[in-house]
């Protein structure tokens, strides 16, 4: 087992299994079939290039801070793995927060894979028509939603300067993918996905929810 008071980097076999490992997961449940998609992916995969390359590559935030701040960085061994992890540097090197973290961000990483794993087989075992029951009783994009989660999972796990910056743009990049999919619902269904929309949240559940459902038709969400 590693050492955690020692450093971790230069693992370049490790950066990209993580990075295949994730990329993989995404792009089987969420694969891009249009230009507007493979440009949203193609930013989510540079993100998560930036986050595995800082947690087990080159540590530039690391090198960025403590050139900044000199003796005034929070811990005494910035380079260590459990010191290179920012929230646990801010803590003064607390291995509390440490476990903290890795306890519950491999949670949060996992239900977000099965979130949106079980809204993908949804989609594909509907036959073409719109999805309103199941997780799409609960949000109109569940998929979207698990995006969502999986990205602050891994900001959590390993924040970077980068990473953090990019997040916002990430944000905005799928919701905004998100409105340009119902717009082409609205188009498609007319009322009854107007009906849908006005009962059901689009990223986030409600404690109940209770929707109207759409006579029928074809298409799904995400």
């Amino acid at each position: 087992m590693h050492d955690l008071n020692q450093p971790a980097y230069g693992l370049w076999p490790v950066v990209l299994f993580n990075i295949v490992l994730v990329l993989g997961f995404v792009a089987s449940f969420m694969l891009p079939k249009r230009r507007v998609e493979w440009r949203s992916m193609g930013l989510f995969a540079a993100w998560i290039v930036a986050l595995f390359t800082e947690m087990y590559g080159f540590p530039l935030t690391i090198y960025a801070l403590t050139a900044l701040l000199g003796r005034a960085y929070p811990v005494l061994n910035p380079f260590s793995h459990i010191n290179g992890h920012l929230l646990v540097a801010l803590s003064g090197g607390s291995p509390i927060v440490y476990v903290l973290v890795m306890g519950i961000t491999p949670i949060l990483f996992w239900a977000a894979i099965i979130l949106m794993g079980s809204a993908w087989r949804q989609v594909h075992t509907a036959e073409g028509k719109l999805v309103t029951d199941g997780l799409y009783a609960r949000v109109r994009h569940p998929q979207y939603s698990a995006m969502f989660l999986l990205i602050v999972s891994l900001l959590i796990q390993w924040p970077t300067v980068l990473t953090v910056l990019m997040s916002p743009i990430l944000f905005v990049v799928y919701y905004r993918l998100a409105m340009r999919e119902e717009h082409e619902m609205e188009v498609q269904f007319g009322p009854a996905y107007l009906d849908y929309r006005s009962t059901v949240p689009a990223f986030l559940p409600r404690l109940s929810t209770r929707i109207a459902r759409p006579a029928g038709g074809t298409g799904t969400t995400s």
